[in-house]
């Protein structure tokens, strides 16, 4: 095996006997230090990376509203577009804070874009055929940005600490556990630190050689940018 690329979530990697992936993690972290922020217990942490993460975003948007017309909606390499990103995000934030920590249990946003293998999506609110504008995305975006920013003005350490019961219904939709099993509100599973409403940055590029600031959803499964691009 030779000149071999990997792009994707990977976990206990072994090569030739040896785990490379606390290598792997431990370079990332190097390059993208706000992944360290994102995984802290201490609440002013979790302030500071959602500010480095909001700031990255505007960024981003800046940078694509600056591309050729339609660049928004366009993937490279079979990955999302900035659009569908923002709209996984949607379903991130609805599914890990609204539900799994504020418990709440109305449906979801319709513009909302979870992985083809979520079921039942139509009878949790969600509509597969939206085709929203950015702006549009934007605007529900910057709603769910100042909830989650007021929830972290006020959370304690023993807030985070505590187990969270993700309502049934969010069945599918959060699959690192089961519906209605207790889990820390931003440790869902080993390897994955902040929760997907943190993660806030998409992992794809909307142009050719333009690659855009790194979420989260990002979705787990979605290839990691390449070389010293921006954070996963």
């Amino acid at each position: 095996m030779q000149d071999v690329e990997i792009d994707g979530l990977v976990t206990d990697l072994v090569v030739n006997g040896v785990q490379v992936m606390p290598y792997v993690e431990a370079e990332l972290d190097r390059r993208h230090p706000v992944r360290l922020l994102m995984r802290s217990d201490d609440p002013s942490d979790l302030r500071e990376a959602w500010r480095q993460l909001r700031a990255d975003w505007a960024t981003t948007t800046e940078r694509v509203r600056s591309m050729p017309e339609d660049s928004e909606h366009r993937g490279v390499d079979g990955e999302w577009s900035m659009v569908e990103t923002l709209r996984h995000l949607v379903v991130g934030h609805d599914s890990w804070l609204r539900r799994c920590v504020l418990g709440l249990t109305e449906p979801f946003t319709p513009m909302g874009l979870a992985s083809p293998l979520v079921p039942d999506q139509e009878e949790q609110g969600l509509d597969r055929s939206s085709r929203p504008s950015l702006d549009e995305v934007l605007g529900v975006r910057d709603r769910q940005a100042s909830e989650l920013a007021a929830w972290l003005a006020d959370v304690t350490p023993e807030q985070l600490a505590l187990p969270r019961r993700c309502p049934p219904a969010t069945d599918g939709l959060v699959r690192q556990g089961a519906a209605g099993a207790a889990m820390p509100w931003h440790r869902p599973r080993r390897g994955v630190g902040a929760p997907r409403f943190l993660r806030t940055r998409p992992r794809h590029a909307v142009g050719p050689g333009v690659s855009i600031a790194s979420q989260v959803k990002t979705e787990r499964s979605q290839p990691r940018p390449r070389g010293d691009g921006p954070s996963p």
